[in-house]
């Protein structure tokens, strides 16, 4: 009894042979590789700085359109004063792994002389993706879901070197607490070392003397000490100071060594290079070790806090309705309206399986009919063809038996006409 009030025991057992569980991770292997996976990452910063270029980059494929200088330009001078919210869907494939990859772009961020509300339009995404995905899970049939849920957002700082920005305090501030927010140091190869060292110290203070809630990857008791080991080399060099490039140079020149970089007079920027850049160490948070994690942490906590939110904010008005009136009333033709709409769904739902149950049972009468109809015409062409042949044998039996009698009445005929 004492395990139904409190905590149940855990009794550990020791099997005598192989049952078999312990191939549990290969099928659920097995099953993902064949699902294919999901991925939607989104990235802001102001124009030039090499958004598109880095999702090329990470992805070393042309997964982003990339704009040159005029067209980043246009953007600017465009009389349209609004952010805007641009995706597209890439299905891509390695080893074997599909993978669909949806890159959320913000163009026109920052590139205004009042960006004091040029995070709502990206806030208001975000939010309304939630929104989407809760009411899919409200809806009776739930079979086909949808996750169009922001996994993880590349926030682009510009290179000044100095400090944050108040356009990159208030962003990141707003956006924290709704997306697992990395912050990048763009185009990074334009500082000397010392330089982006001290840049990072004070972006790391600025996030902390804000409040601002950055994605770290988590360090778990199961993990080993090799993984704890790179998590925490992960962590340290955060906010990721990049380069992107899909450019190639023989390295060294002559070689038949090809390298991605950039190419300066006095040398060459190694994107690969873990001592020339974070990119790697970018790329494998994001992509390499910590992609499931990052769309497990946007379930189970971003996510989940938004729902909470919104069911908690649900039950207060309730509660607020009781003593207002005007509210009661709002309150329950709210009420009314979500139950005929899930009312509605359920009837189309009835409807749609009464009309497919109808429409197998009409297919397997016809089907019936069709069979019946057929061994009808066998049947008869079966009696016919027994007619016929009954007419064949009676009609030529009588000649035959007339036959067979003539000679020995003959016979006989003779004999006595002898013996006279």
């Amino acid at each position: 009894m004492s395990g139904v009030a409190g905590t149940v025991p855990v009794v550990k057992k020791n099997l005598n042979g192989i049952v078999g569980f312990h191939n549990l991770p290969n099928q659920v292997h097995r099953k993902s590789v064949k699902k294919g996976f999901h991925f939607t990452i989104m990235i802001v910063g102001e124009s030039g700085l090499g958004k598109s270029t880095l999702i090329n980059t990470l992805f070393n494929a042309p997964i982003a359109p990339t704009r040159d200088g005029n067209a980043a330009k246009d953007q600017q001078d465009s009389a349209s004063k609004t952010v805007e919210i641009n995706s597209f869907t890439s299905d891509i494939e390695e080893n074997g792994v599909k993978l669909k990859l949806t890159v959320i772009d913000t163009p026109g961020f920052g590139d205004f002389i009042n960006n004091t509300e040029a995070h709502k339009p990206i806030l208001k995404s975000i939010e309304e993706r939630y929104e989407n995905y809760l009411d899919q899970e409200s809806r009776v049939n739930r079979k086909n879901m949808t996750d169009n849920r922001v996994h993880a957002c590349i926030y682009f700082i510009a290179p000044t070197g100095h400090s944050l920005k108040q356009l990159d305090v208030q962003f990141m501030k707003e956006l924290g607490p709704k997306v697992n927010l990395i912050p990048v140091i763009a185009k990074s190869d334009v500082l000397t070392e010392a330089e982006v060292t001290g840049f990072k110290e004070r972006i790391l203070q600025d996030i902390k003397a804000n409040n601002i809630q950055i994605y770290y990857p988590a360090v778990h008791e199961n993990d080993d000490p090799e993984t704890v080991q790179e998590i925490k080399e992960i962590i340290s060099r955060i906010p990721f100071a990049i380069v992107g490039s899909n450019q190639t140079f023989e390295h060294p020149p002559g070689s038949k060594n090809h390298i991605r970089g950039r190419k300066y007079p006095w040398g060459l920027i190694e994107i690969d290079n873990e001592a020339h850049c974070d990119f790697v160490k970018l790329r494998q948070m994001l992509i390499r070790s910590h992609m499931e994690e990052l769309k497990e942490h946007t379930t189970q906590i971003l996510y989940e806090s938004h729902r909470s939110l919104k069911l908690e904010g649900a039950g207060v008005r309730g509660k607020d309705a009781k003593t207002n009136p005007a509210k009661f009333e709002e309150e329950k033709r709210a009420h009314e309206l979500k139950m005929a709409k899930m009312e509605q769904e359920m009837k189309a739902v009835f409807q749609q399986k009464v009309s497919e149950k109808e429409k197998k049972l009409k297919q397997s009468e016809e089907e019936l009919y069709a069979r019946h109809k057929e061994m009808k015409q066998q049947l008869e062409q079966q009696r016919l063809d027994l007619e016929e042949r009954k007419k064949r044998l009676l009609g030529g039996a009588s000649p035959a038996r007339a036959n067979s009698n003539t000679p020995t009445q003959q016979s006989q005929k003779g004999k006595t006409g002898l013996f006279k």
